[in-house]
């Protein structure tokens, strides 16, 4: 049986019932992890035992030097990297593609590596999405493996319209087997927009490519 752990992202799927009612919903599918933005507060994370913390850098301001704004992030997310690691939390940081979200900071896999580098927190590590780097700079599987030692986390989702695997222009049967092969153990967080009238309809990929 394949070694990847899915997560549901509840903020993305099941968004046809109420947002309490889907972690019943996800459990039912067969998920046995679960992820969901806002809040994000630490608090809410040490009750739930949720060790991964995203942290979004936001988006450029132009009324502000570019390296006085990263240099302020790298100082915020230090900060909360500190704080995380007293509840054994770890903070992800992730790149994510400008045509849907503006001038955000990091905006290349190799512009968040630089950024992790430069925070230097043991607990801070990438937060890898597969959507936003496809669409960013693809060369999917030669960055997957080079910097795989930094990933804490994996998003996945189909391009173009960021709806379920086997919609779009990825191979995601090659890029998990990749994941498997090359020995990464987090979960693969399922960050996309079912093309399917249901989420449980949409989740049929998952046997499809053997993980089920």
């Amino acid at each position: 049986m394949p070694g990847v752990r899915f997560s549901a992202n509840l903020s993305f799927l099941f968004k046809d019932s109420p947002f309490a009612e889907r972690f019943a919903r996800a459990r039912d599918a067969g998920f046995t992890g679960v992820e969901f933005m806002w809040p994000g507060a630490e608090e809410v994370a040490a009750k739930v035992g949720c060790t991964r913390l995203n942290a979004f850098v936001g988006v450029r301001l132009p009324e502000l030097e570019l390296e006085s704004q990263l240099e302020l992030a790298r100082q915020n997310v230090a900060w909360a990297a500190e704080q995380a690691q007293v509840q054994g939390a770890s903070i992800m940081i992730e790149a994510v593609n400008t045509f849907e979200n503006g001038p955000y900071l990091l905006d290349t896999t190799a512009n968040a590596v630089n950024f992790l580098d430069a925070v230097r927190a043991d607990n801070v590590a990438l937060q890898y999405d597969v959507y936003h780097m496809q669409r960013m700079e693809g060369n999917l599987s030669d960055t997957i493996s080079r910097v795989l030692p930094r990933i804490g986390h994996v998003h996945i989702a189909d391009p173009p319209r960021r709806t379920e695997p086997g919609t779009g222009e990825i191979n995601y049967g090659y890029i998990l087997d990749l994941l498997e092969r090359s020995g990464y153990t987090g979960w693969v967080g399922l960050e996309y927009n079912p093309s399917t009238p249901t989420t449980e309809e949409s989740l049929g990929w998952i046997k499809e490519l053997g993980y089920a």
